[in-house]
């Protein structure tokens, strides 16, 4: 069983500010102490920073030297988004794997979706350029880059840039963006 912190008698929660290097805004964290906060995850709604793309960002908090910083752990698209995309009369494409990226391993999902029907064989093309272009990019850039990369979406558009000699895609995106686990620092 896991040990109960005991917390002294008057003790009161206040907030705690949490910085998190990728976007613009603090997190607030109501708690006891900073101690009771660190590895707790928290989740942060980037709709309106991104514009209407409904990205939701989960963070894991460590304590730095007193300061409190959330470290990335997981982009995920809302399911709401991409139901507002999808259309009669045009195709889907879904994917999901692993790779490594530069200082860690990560599952990766992506969604496409065409401008009409397409074939069969279309999607398999798709699906593996896709998987292929991201285990290339990702093998050279680390976690918080690759987030970066993903909120600003300039990968998609590269990604949908290359795909588009195949078949023109409506919408390129990674549904997605999960950190597994850490690799060891070499030092």
């Amino acid at each position: 069983m896991a040990e109960k912190k005991s917390i002294s008698k008057g003790a009161k929660k206040k907030f705690f500010d949490v910085k998190v290097p990728l976007t613009s805004s603090k997190a607030s964290v109501y708690a006891f102490s900073p101690e009771e906060i660190e590895g707790k995850i928290i989740k942060i709604d980037l709709t309106r920073s991104l514009r209407g793309k409904s990205f939701d960002l989960k963070s894991r908090v460590k304590n730095e030297g007193g300061v409190l910083i959330g470290e990335p752990i997981s982009l995920i698209l809302n399911g709401s988004y991409i139901r507002s995309m999808v259309r009669r009369g045009i195709d889907y494409v879904e994917d999901s794997f692993e790779t490594e990226c530069r200082d860690s391993s990560v599952h990766v999902k992506t969604f496409l979706i065409t401008r009409q029907r397409v074939s069969r064989n279309v999607r398999k093309v798709l699906r593996e350029e896709t998987a292929k272009y991201i285990k290339a990019q990702f093998k050279i850039k680390n976690v918080n880059e690759l987030i970066s990369g993903l909120m600003s979406g300039k990968f998609q558009k590269d990604l949908s840039l290359k795909l588009k000699k195949i078949y023109p895609l409506a919408l390129c995106e990674v549904k997605s963006f999960e950190v597994i686990e850490k690799k060891a620092k070499i030092q």
